[in-house]
């Protein structure tokens, strides 16, 4: 963990062959991201569990994930600070054959000890590259409302909101509207236009 983050070196962003290729990094990738997850909910930070998640629960998920990752159906982020794991983040693709083209940017965490440094932006903005060159054409997620900061990230990097649930997520009596985003890829030029 980073005790001192002012001190800390410049995060890297691997993806998940890079975490793989690495036996260190892939064997303490779960406990890490379990860490950062269970620290961050008991906080308060909407990443969609009320609890915070097991170590087991975490276990599966990267599981899931870095199957995804590698068979081309998602994509894994991890940024580290030297060989600690500070933050993470992952698409996948729709499983609905109609929505095949289209991917999910389900999860993006960030250590309390590594915000304010830039590790969201650029976890996020890797995640986006990755699904442009996957070829997806939408790229969405959803977030709770009062999560400006995120908000603010993912308009920044070209998000746009197309639709919001008022009072729909719930933490005991607390509600707060689920706002959807998306980046559609089709809308991009492509070909000798996009050089221009």
């Amino acid at each position: 963990m980073i005790s001192d983050p002012d001190n800390a070196p410049e995060p890297v962003v691997l993806d998940a062959r890079a975490v793989l290729a690495d036996p260190e990094l892939a064997a303490g990738l779960a406990e890490s991201a379990h860490r950062i997850l269970a620290d961050l909910v008991a906080a308060g930070a909407p990443l969609g569990w009320v609890d915070p998640p097991g170590r087991e629960e975490v276990a599966e998920l990267v599981e899931r994930v870095l199957a995804a990752a590698t068979s081309g159906e998602g994509a894994l982020r991890a940024a580290y600070a030297g060989r600690t794991l500070i933050g993470l983040g992952y698409w996948l693709r729709y499983s609905r054959p109609t929505h095949r083209p289209h991917a999910d940017l389900e999860k993006l965490a960030v250590a309390g000890t590594a915000h304010g440094r830039g590790t969201g932006r650029a976890l996020t903005a890797a995640l986006v590259d990755d699904a442009r060159q996957a070829g997806v054409e939408v790229l969405t997620l959803d977030a709770r409302a009062d999560n400006a900061h995120a908000l603010r990230l993912y308009r920044s990097l070209g998000f746009r909101e197309y639709g919001r649930l008022p009072s729909f997520v719930a933490v005991g009596e607390r509600r707060w509207d689920k706002v959807f985003y998306l980046l559609d890829f089709r809308a991009e030029p492509t070909g000798p236009e996009a050089s221009r």
